[in-house]
């Protein structure tokens, strides 16, 4: 915390979900022009949430229009811009989705509903907010998302790391590791009951991950053509499992049209953090022509 400087004030925000019992929480601080690095990690270690973000002055340029549409939340006037950066209880990540949907019905709940720009590490962000019926709900468009291969013998690492035989992955969704502002290990299970097993070796799948700069390794089920259940190791982070991940959610999106399993304009339902007894749902919405993955979700500040 820079010298002097009074304790900004913490916000507890969960993601995915209108209950603060469920979805994924976060720490949000609206105003941490007080904070340096280390402050902000601080800050983060002491809440213990998976990610914390951190909110202070937009870059000089950042407001106008930024390639969206009115669904996009691309106008960021009005001093509805900023800098933003995520924080896990171990080092900053760059990217963040469940903080980024935590922060914007933070905003709306002062500011009201409309288009927000969040300046990441990854690239801008813009968020639309929108409240119907008391309920308020965040969409971001990511930045630009890729796929690639992984290696057999990371491949092999990883299921060794998850103690999960090759057999028991879905054939139909090949291993790839998918960006959309984060890296992350997308990998299928066949069953759901392989997806509710969870207990890997923390060290071992850590290690893996800091060397192929992974955030979390995305674990899907696939229920039906558009409903999947996803779990979210993060050992990188210093939490055994996130609860609902935003981040992976998009990279998730862009894995499944990049591969042709999905078409090109689809609306997918993941519903994440079941297993850990915090249900939340993610709404990812890919749209033809549109190389951008849109993730929506509700939210509800903890108290």
């Amino acid at each position: 915390m820079t010298t002097n400087a009074p304790r900004p004030e913490i916000l507890r925000y969960t993601a995915f979900s209108s209950s603060p019992d469920g979805g994924n929480p976060a720490g949000v601080v609206l105003d941490a022009s007080g904070l340096d690095d280390a402050g902000m990690l601080a800050v983060a270690a002491e809440l213990g949430y998976s990610e914390s973000a951190f909110l202070t002055a937009p870059p000089e340029g950042l407001g106008g229009r930024n390639g969206g549409d009115g669904g996009d939340g691309g106008d960021g006037g009005d001093g509805r811009a900023y800098t933003i950066r995520y924080f896990s209880p171990k080092a900053e990540v760059p990217f963040c989705g469940h903080a980024t949907i935590a922060t914007a019905v933070a905003l709306a709940e002062r500011t009201g509903p409309g288009e927000l720009v969040f300046a990441t590490r990854a690239g801008t962000v813009p968020v639309a907010v929108t409240e119907e019926g008391g309920t308020v709900r965040a969409t971001l468009t990511s930045v630009e998302p890729h796929t690639e291969e992984i290696a057999d013998a990371d491949l092999a690492e990883a299921l060794a790391a998850l103690d999960w035989p090759a057999t028991d992955l879905d054939p139909a969704f090949p291993p790839r590791i998918a960006f959309a502002g984060a890296r992350h290990l997308v990998l299928a299970a066949a069953t759901r009951a392989r997806l509710a097993d969870l207990a890997y070796d923390f060290a071992r799948l850590e290690a893996l991950m800091h060397r192929l700069d992974l955030t979390t390794v995305q674990l899907v089920w696939r229920e039906s053509a558009t409903v999947f259940h996803v779990r979210d190791p993060f050992p990188v982070g210093g939490v055994v499992e996130d609860p609902a991940t935003g981040a992976a959610a998009a990279a998730f999106g862009a894995y499944v049209r990049e591969l042709g399993l999905a078409p090109e304009e689809a609306v997918l339902t993941l519903h994440q953090g079941e297993d850990l007894g915090r249900p939340g749902e993610l709404t990812v919405t890919l749209r033809a022509g549109d190389p951008r993955v849109h993730v929506s979700g509700t939210g509800a500040r903890i108290a």
